[in-house]
């Protein structure tokens, strides 16, 4: 078969003899792979003309929604991906990783645009900048969508999640992408891409796929366009000098295979915990995806005193785990994805036996259950020991991208760090120790030439997500040989793709702009109190300013007696008159932030719902025994909440509250939400 790429509203195979794919477990021709006939530029224009308009028109909150239908929709079809992605020689584990993670990855984004992000086209950042004396000068941020397209090419390893970890932030972000993966395992992305778009979910031109090589595609970008590339640092580097990609300033991020270590604590002799679930993880981490992920552990560090204890730990486990065909029972790792990728590994092994010695696997002569040895792509489990990790550095500059691990001692916990450095940048490393010192020593010294480090005890591990695992929560990638990008981090990965400006103006201007109030901008008085408006029916910038009330004694006693808080500097006049701060007694903050809310709240039944939190709470200035207070409660942000079943259509209101003193003094501010009915749900 032909194996088809989506370009321009349709599905189009690439004419002429294409390049071969093989089943990784038996060697069988899967199909044909051909880019060529496609229009590249032609691409690029639809994404940015067709795809990119109708994105932008959508709100963070609409594109949220937009994800988790897809989300949804991807789950309920993942039985038919599974026997696909056992071509490529995943075990039904593997397999979960690649096609469940990249579905949960859409999920998590979806979940972070309504929680995280305003139900606006575009995003603020940041507070607003006093930039003038009297406030009638202010500057803010504002990030809008890129008007180009997101060109994403993908390694082999993972053709499922590899695409959904770029494609759920760039889609959030408003801008539309081509997706490029690589050839050898293209299959299985163009079968999620097939029901992405059957699924109509998408708006046309927000997703294309090239299957095949990308052709002249790079040499039409402008510095409106984002490009990605997961793969090897010698590809990443040609990209990164392409003229288009140079001249026009194009944002280019790069997640590289690097060299991630594992590195047992210090501490962590063999009859703890620690050492236990060290044992097990690098064992995992070498054998999941055959060791295919650009996060595997390549560098094993070890106290040098527990050398032997490790060595043994890791053969008895490493002997559990059984190769060959993923459709065996008891098989608990698959092939390469190729034979020239055996190949490519057996040779960087071989190099590294020039400098560290082979103690497990490593050669020709190994089992496997089920497959074809002689076409399959299998490579057996393989460590190395390196007993001189200063002076012998291959296995700090070579990657074998596969089952493969080198094993190498040290005797301080400064050596160490240095030996965790010594990899020049990666994606992960990983700490066992039960000595939070040790670890706090560990991390800070190498945090610096890593993207991310997890430090495991007994405590933790249970829940512990692993070593090799990125998370949509936290960034991915890591500097130097790692590409020195980032990838997910959550909403960090949406900023990714989008334009950040500074604006200057007045502050009501800026508040107009951004559907945001800030402080010295317009605040109308309310003809109607605001608490007997309509969510629809509330203005930004609508304003009440309360009555006062005259703080006394007794309200100072009665609310300790109600709350509990005897504190010496509201209740004892002769300590209060000692506190360097107050030197007389003094209000109670809270009860300051309660008498507020008897103030602006409406007694009566109206559109207004429930409290629904109070956040940036500040205490600014002292309230005391006879002081007089009143405040401004001021509209700040509104959003519209997705309807619920049996729940009446509803939004949240924030409010600006400014609390003064009877000299106009600011006490406290804060922002306060407010549950609001609408009129009708949209």
């Amino acid at each position: 078969m032909k194996i088809k790429s989506y370009a321009r509203g349709q599905w189009i195979e690439g004419s002429g003899k294409g390049m071969e794919i093989f089943n990784a477990v038996n060697g069988e021709k899967i199909g044909e792979v051909s880019s060529a006939g496609l229009d590249f530029k032609g691409m690029l224009e639809y994404a940015r003309s067709v795809g990119g308009p109708k994105l932008r028109k959508m709100t963070f909150h609409e594109r949220g929604r937009m994800l988790k239908a897809l989300a949804m929709y991807l789950t309920a079809r993942k039985d038919e991906f599974y026997p696909i992605s056992a071509w490529t020689g995943a075990t039904k584990g593997d397999s979960w990783i690649d096609i469940d993670g990249g579905f949960g990855t859409l999920f998590v984004y979806a979940s972070k645009a309504r929680r995280e992000l305003p139900d606006e086209p575009f995003y603020v950042d940041g507070d607003p900048e006093m930039l003038s004396k009297s406030g009638t000068f202010v500057g803010r941020h504002v990030c809008v969508p890129l008007e180009g397209a997101a060109v994403h090419i993908n390694a082999f390893n993972f053709p499922c999640w590899g695409m959904l970890e770029k494609l759920s932030p760039t889609l959030l972000a408003g801008v539309p992408a081509i997706i490029k993966p690589a050839s050898q395992t293209c299959y299985l992305t163009e079968a999620v891409v097939k029901a992405i778009i059957e699924s109509g979910i998408l708006p046309e031109g927000a997703l294309q796929l090239i299957c095949g090589s990308a052709g002249d595609l790079l040499d039409h970008l402008t510095g409106q366009d984002v490009v990605t590339l997961t793969g090897s640092a010698s590809t990443g580097l040609k990209l990164r000098q392409l003229p288009a990609i140079v001249n026009n300033s194009v944002r280019f991020n790069m997640e590289a295979d690097s060299l991630n270590f594992s590195m047992l604590g210090p501490d962590a002799h063999p009859q703890t915990a620690e050492f236990g679930l060290f044992i097990k993880e690098v064992a995992k981490e070498m054998t999941v995806k055959a060791g295919q992920k650009c996060t595997a552990i390549r560098r094993t560090i070890v106290p040098r005193q527990y050398i032997a204890e490790v060595l043994e730990a890791l053969k008895k486990r490493l002997d559990g785990v059984k190769l060959g065909d993923p459709a065996r029972e008891g098989v608990r790792m698959g092939p390469l994805v190729s034979r020239a990728q055996v190949q490519e590994v057996a040779g960087v092994v071989e190099k590294l036996r020039r400098e560290a010695e082979v103690v497990y696997g490593g050669g020709e002569d190994f089992e496997i259950l089920g497959g074809d040895r002689e076409k399959g792509a299998f490579f057996p489990s393989t460590l190395l020991y390196c007993e001189d990790p200063f002076n012998n550095t291959a296995p700090h500059n070579l990657e074998p991208f596969g089952p493969v691990s080198t094993i190498m001692p040290y005797n301080t916990v400064e050596e160490a760090v240095e030996l965790a450095k010594l990899g020049k940048g990666s994606l992960v490393g990983s700490l066992f120790t039960a000595d939070d010192a040790a670890a706090r020593e560990i991390v800070l010294g190498a945090a610096a030439y890593h993207g991310r480090i997890m430090i495991v005890n007994e405590y933790c591990a249970k829940e512990s997500t692993g070593h090799g695992s990125p998370l949509p929560h936290l960034v991915h990638g890591g500097p130097g040989r790692a590409g020195g990008g980032e990838e997910l981090g959550g909403i960090r990965g949406v900023l990714h793709y989008m334009q950040r400006t500074a604006l200057q103006g007045s502050p009501t201007t800026l508040t107009r702009i951004t559907n945001e109030w800030m402080k010295g901008a317009a605040q109308p008085e309310s003809q109607i109190h605001p608490f007997k408006k309509y969510f629809e029916e509330i203005q930004i910038g609508d304003t009440l300013t309360t009555h006062r009330r005259t703080i006394t004694e007794a309200d100072i006693v009665n609310f300790a007696g109600i709350s509990g808080d005897y504190f010496y500097a509201h209740t004892d006049e002769i300590a209060a008159a000692k506190h360097h701060i107050f030197k007389k007694r003094v209000a109670h903050g809270y009860f300051i932030i309660a008498a507020a809310a008897g103030l602006f709240v409406w007694p009566g039944e109206g559109p207004v719902l429930a409290n629904y939190g109070l956040d940036n709470l500040r205490f600014l200035q002292p309230v005391y025994i006879g002081d007089t207070i009143h405040l401004k409660l001021t509209c700040k942000r509104k959003t519209a909440k997705e309807p619920r079943e049996g729940e009446p259509p509803n939004g949240v209101v924030e409010w600006a509250v400014e609390v003064f003193n009877q000299n106009n003094e600011a006490a406290a501010s804060y922002t306060v939400l407010t549950l609001v009915a609408r009129k009708k749900a949209d």
